[in-house]
């Protein structure tokens, strides 16, 4: 198993992985749920709540969370479908790894270089095709702020 190479083992295989942010609004939601059936919230879910709080760089707290929702299956959906053609005719895709932790650990502000530093498995695109990836984070993050 290697992130880098993109070598998960057989328990992930199938599954839709998330970003923090997706992880912040499923867990909000559930917040409320429990305050409104009266019930206590666990450790675990508290420790959770603090970590993707703390690492969730897409919120906004005037937006509500079906409006977040949807920006941010939006953006996935966008990075799950994106394709780029190499030189050779091969066809590049990104990985369900790579698409949460792009949503994750890209900033406004990040670069290609910085991304690839993130993300070596990045480094099979081509540097035009990151950019365009980064910018495709960059417009839902300035819709999400804003």
């Amino acid at each position: 198993e290697d992130a880098a190479e993109l070598q998960f083992g057989s328990e992930f295989e199938d599954i839709d992985i998330l970003s923090n942010a997706q992880v912040a609004v499923i867990l909000q939601v559930s917040a409320r749920s429990a305050v409104d059936r009266d019930e206590e919230l666990h450790d675990v879910y508290r420790k959770t709540q603090k970590y993707v709080d703390r690492f969730n760089t897409m919120t906004n707290q005037e937006k509500n969370n079906q409006e977040l929702v949807k920006e941010l299956d939006n953006l996935q959906d966008a990075l799950t479908t994106f394709r780029k053609e190499t030189e050779q005719g091969d066809e590049l895709e990104l990985h369900g790894f790579e698409v949460a932790a792009l949503m994750n650990l890209v900033a406004t502000d990040t670069s290609v270089d910085e991304a690839k530093a993130l993300l070596p498995s990045l480094s099979r695109f081509p540097e035009a095709a990151i950019d365009e990836i980064l910018d495709l984070i960059r417009t839902t993050m300035i819709r999400i702020v804003s």
